[in-house]
């Protein structure tokens, strides 16, 4: 499986390894705390491999982050390792995308999880969605409104298609929906090579940043960065260099980069409102 004293360290948790509420809560937090998403890798032309030792070398010992596929399976290997019950699941990203706009495939990772005091309760747990990284584990209960440390979400049912919502001052929008069905992690290998390969993924052209502390939630796309602080507005300004660059990957992100600042910094597109992709994607 994995080194989950070493994970443990990566993540600041010193609490039981036992299968609590609490325990998952605290581990939830400090994963997107200390393992920032990022795509790095992809940007870069390279395929994330998801077998334990790869994401144990990648976001344990390197100080690196991932995407969903990543950050999703490391956790999974850590709950199931405490005695969890954990369901990996797939969904369609419908995010900040236009209504009524084609359905994309299932690009999304997700889990749910359960707790042996409580088989019957349920927690939809994600420390992947890189743009609105969720801090704490949301109940399964439809229609439930709940504060999470970085905003306010729920859970919305229509039949069998589930979605993850999130309050913003427009109101509530969808992040992505999603159905019961269990993936194996063998499932997850043609979706993590479509992801990273498709010519169309966002993933091949942007550089996509973001951490969530009880502080700050700090996203980067591109050369843009906002700092969103708890108990603050936004604060968002561009990155002008490779050396800003560097800074930020350090001191904002506590990364490691892939390669080096400069490299990074070429690739990016920038002075966009948002992401960048080619005329047909």
């Amino acid at each position: 499986m994995i080194d989950l004293d070493a994970y443990f360290r990566r993540i600041a948790y010193s609490g039981p390894h036992t299968p609590t509420f609490d325990a998952l809560s605290a581990i939830v937090a400090g994963h997107t705390a200390a393992i920032p998403f990022e795509n790095m890798d992809v940007l870069l032309g390279r395929v994330p491999l998801l077998a334990p030792v790869a994401l144990q070398a990648k976001l344990v010992d390197q100080r690196r982050g991932g995407y969903c596929y990543e950050q999703n399976a490391l956790l999974r290997l850590a709950l199931l390792e405490l005695g969890m019950q954990v369901t990996s699941l797939a969904a369609w990203v419908v995010w900040m995308t236009a209504p009524g706009a084609p359905v994309r495939a299932r690009s999304h990772m997700l889990l749910k999880v359960a707790l042996p005091a409580s088989p019957d309760d349920a927690w939809l747990v994600d420390v992947g969605f890189g743009g609105h990284l969720l801090g704490a584990p949301l109940r399964f209960v439809p229609g439930l409104v709940q504060r999470t440390p970085g905003g306010t979400e729920r859970i919305a049912q229509n039949g069998d298609v589930f979605s993850l919502e999130a309050e913003l001052p427009a109101g509530w929008t969808p992040v992505y929906r999603f159905t019961p069905e269990a993936y194996r992690p063998v499932d997850y290998e043609p979706l993590n090579w479509f992801t990273a390969t498709h010519p169309g993924s966002i993933f091949r052209h942007n550089l996509r940043l973001e951490r969530l502390t009880p502080e700050l939630r700090a996203g980067l796309l591109n050369d843009k960065l906002t700092l969103r602080p708890a108990d603050g507005a936004a604060q968002v300004r561009r990155i002008g260099s490779a050396d800003e660059l560097a800074q930020v990957l350090e001191e904002v992100f506590d990364l490691a980069p892939a390669v080096s600042a400069e490299e990074l910094f070429e690739r990016i597109p920038k002075g966009l409102g948002g992401a960048w992709l080619p005329p047909d994607g």
